[in-house]
């Protein structure tokens, strides 16, 4: 990978609000985890995009001791569940390639996919790594005292629920 984005994708990317330049990529900043994307040239029209989004395993996310069996069964449905990442994106995106990885506590998935529409990049980044923490959330164990940013986001999850008019009527 060098340290020149193609020009097509480094401009959108500069010009969306939801991402903030780092060398050779861009941090998505509408994730609570890290999230970065990358671009690169294809010999085709299209560029090559790859979005890296690195979660807490889960038991890193926990003050409390969780067996291996459960930390092997939460990772393989969470690594199932990001196949679905392009449904998230409103775009016809196929992944050419998912790696869902445990590194030093984290569960890294990085996302590669080619993409002709550079203008609508950044949309399809965004939609994935907002669709990776989604997804995350959705798959806690329950039972579990979390901490960091996973206790923020299931909080902000249980308080988003709460307000006037949700739930079903008695």
């Amino acid at each position: 990978m060098t340290d020149e984005i193609p020009e097509r994708a480094a401009k959108t990317f500069d010009a969306h609000d939801a991402f903030e330049r780092d060398g050779d990529a861009f941090l998505v900043t509408t994730s609570r985890f890290e999230s970065r994307v990358t671009a690169t040239d294809t010999d085709d029209w299209a560029l090559e995009y790859a979005l890296t989004v690195r979660a807490p395993m889960l038991s890193s996310a926990t003050a409390d001791e969780v067996g291996d069996a459960v930390e092997s069964g939460w990772f393989d449905t969470y690594e199932r569940r990001l196949e679905d990442a392009p449904m998230a994106t409103r775009a016809d995106v196929e992944l050419d390639d998912l790696t869902v990885t445990e590194e030093d506590g984290a569960a890294v998935a990085t996302f590669t996919f080619e993409y002709g529409n550079a203008d609508h990049a950044p949309e399809v980044a965004k939609a994935m790594a907002e669709y990776v923490e989604g997804t995350y959330v959705e798959g806690a164990v329950p039972g579990y005292d979390y901490e960091g940013v996973v206790a923020d986001l299931l909080g902000e999850a249980s308080s988003a629920g709460q307000g006037e008019g949700t739930g079903t009527p008695l």
